[in-house]
């Protein structure tokens, strides 16, 4: 096959973007351009790579382990270039990061330090729920992903760099906010707000009522952290958060920290990346930037 780099590095950019045009955009050239480029990958391969359904493009399976190839390539060659800056002695590059959404709360303070040290960077920021960011990971899509809860079944380079207590809030007019050490069975004829299913909020608050035996009658499932706090502060239930979603406060909209038996719940946040991944000098600065910011800010106890 004679396919060259920067065909890969477009058709990788067909495969993020679902759009010849997008990826077009993305690669700096002409529209009639990308679409000879692919055309003339797709010759090369032999195969289809890529179908449209009605107007929605979808990679065949040739075409998923050709943009898995891709990526694994342009991420190689990246590491190269930030090698060669740094010997040059210059800071550069693209710094690609994915967030759970709770993280939100923080992240972006850190990265916006980061960014200052380091003003010629370039940076992705995905903010996602849980899922999504393990599918990240999984696809080998960043440098660098934060989450509370990383998944088992993956070989991970994993480093715990700040505590997320999870907390039970209730409106400030709820009875239980003048309340001290509230018993866990006395919650039992009360309705409770959750995060989704799958969120490591979610599955921490599960664990922990689960070891109790606790049988928590859930009114709504909500994805969002601000959807949640709004709900509890209209009276609908009682909510179980990260405290960084109040942002190191007991209180906050209409909203605070219960004082019950079992809480806050002890829980943490997590650096990691594919234990075989090697990471650019650019990546392991910031890593090293998110362990040191840490150690010399509280951000919450």
């Amino acid at each position: 096959m004679n396919i060259t780099f920067r065909q890969l590095r477009l058709f990788l950019a067909l495969a993020e973007t679902g759009s010849v045009s997008a990826a077009a955009k993305a690669m700096h050239v002409t529209q009639p351009t990308a679409s000879m480029q692919l055309k003339e990958v797709t010759q090369s391969v032999g195969a289809p790579l890529y179908e449209f359904v009605g107007k929605k493009l979808h990679l065949t399976d040739l075409g998923q382990d050709l943009a898995a190839t891709a990526r694994s390539l342009a991420q190689t060659w990246d590491v190269f270039e930030q090698n060669v800056d740094a010997v040059k002695g210059l800071t550069r590059g693209k710094l690609r990061v994915a967030v759970v959404s709770t993280a939100k709360y923080f992240m972006p303070r850190l990265l916006g330090r980061f960014c200052k040290r380091h003003p010629s960077i370039d940076v992705s920021l995905e903010i996602l729920n849980r899922d999504g960011v393990v599918q990240r990971l999984r696809d080998n899509m960043d440098d660098i992903y934060i989450m509370s809860m990383p998944p088992r079944d993956l070989d991970l380079a994993d480093e715990i760099f700040l505590p997320n207590p999870i907390v039970l809030i209730g409106s400030t007019s709820d009875p239980l906010a003048k309340r001290v050490d509230v018993p866990l069975a006395e919650l039992s004829e009360r309705r409770f707000i959750f995060r989704e299913k799958g969120s490591g909020t979610r599955m921490t608050g599960d664990q922990f009522f689960s070891r109790h035996k606790f049988r928590p009658d859930v009114r709504l499932e909500l994805g969002s952290n601000e959807a949640l706090k709004e709900s509890v502060a209209g009276g609908l239930g009682l909510g179980l958060l990260s405290r960084h979603a109040l942002h190191g406060q007991t209180k906050e909209h209409g909203v605070c920290v219960l004082d019950v038996a079992g809480f806050p719940l002890t829980s943490s946040w997590h650096i990691v990346h594919p234990a075989s991944k090697n990471l650019s000098p650019l990546a392991l600065a910031f890593k090293r930037h998110l362990l040191a910011e840490v150690q010399r800010r509280k951000l919450i106890n």
